[in-house]
């Protein structure tokens, strides 16, 4: 992998695995690279000493975002969900056979966690699996949140524009997922190339156990890595382009 720049996230921060989180954190920081963005889920049971934990990375310098309420997708109602939970998002997808309204009661309420609980209020909300789900860019707006993530990019939610940015993972439990995930990465890092766009290293809370590790390790030492995406999005230097899989 040549040297290009990246933007690193962590997702799905929640107090189960707050051991592993710190983990990739730390590894993070010993290869020289900036606090990565955590991607925290709300609604899942915070004690008084997981906020601790959680408050001290924030301490240390690691920029949060919205992830979802609880991260839970419900029964698939429609053949899309069916499809999306077979091949990419399992049972995590939560926006996905839910209605306008109700993913707004859960994007309002995720926001307004942080501020209840003393963390800085997030401007990026990240859906789970970044399946958007029934979201137009009428609702967008109505949202405490200046930028939604999705797979093929950055949503901003005042212009509805798209801004087209790589994405790779490591998530990969499976023979199956090894294989799928190196090609998809490979593909997307030569996009990445190409458009001399960054390129979103997403990371799981599992994937230093899992059959990636030495690609996700590598990906850490041969990235430049922006020190935060949201003052990224706010600085962006190329345009915003048209994305037919945008929502």
């Amino acid at each position: 992998m040549s040297r290009i720049e990246g933007l690193l996230s962590i997702h799905d921060v929640a107090p189960a695995v707050l051991d592993r989180i710190e983990r990739i954190v730390d590894t993070v920081l010993d290869r020289g690279a900036p606090p990565p963005l955590l991607l925290v889920v709300p609604g899942v049971g915070w004690s008084p000493d997981a906020l601790a934990r959680l408050r001290a990375l924030v301490e240390t310098g690691c920029p949060i975002a919205g992830h979802g309420w609880e991260h839970r997708a419900p029964p698939p109602s429609t053949v899309y969900h069916r499809l999306h939970a077979l091949v990419l998002s399992r049972d995590q997808a939560e926006h996905l056979s839910r209605t306008t309204e109700d993913l707004v009661d859960r994007m309002t309420r995720c926001h307004a966690w942080f501020g209840e609980v003393g963390l800085p209020e997030p401007a990026l909300y990240v859906p789970p699996a970044w399946a958007v789900g029934a979201l137009d860019d009428e609702t967008l707006r109505r949202l405490p949140f200046a930028y939604v993530e999705y797979l093929g990019g950055f949503i901003d939610t005042l212009t509805g524009a798209r801004h087209r940015t790589p994405v790779i993972g490591f998530e990969a439990d499976t023979e199956g997922r090894r294989v799928g995930l190196k090609v998809w990465n490979e593909l997307q890092i030569r996009l990445a190339s190409v458009l001399d766009i960054p390129l979103r290293i997403s990371i799981h809370p599992h994937d230093l156990e899992l059959l990636l590790r030495e690609e996700l390790l590598d990906s850490l030492h041969r990235m430049h890595v922006f020190p935060d995406t949201v003052d990224w999005l706010d600085t962006r230097s190329y345009p915003a382009v048209f994305d037919p899989d945008a929502p």
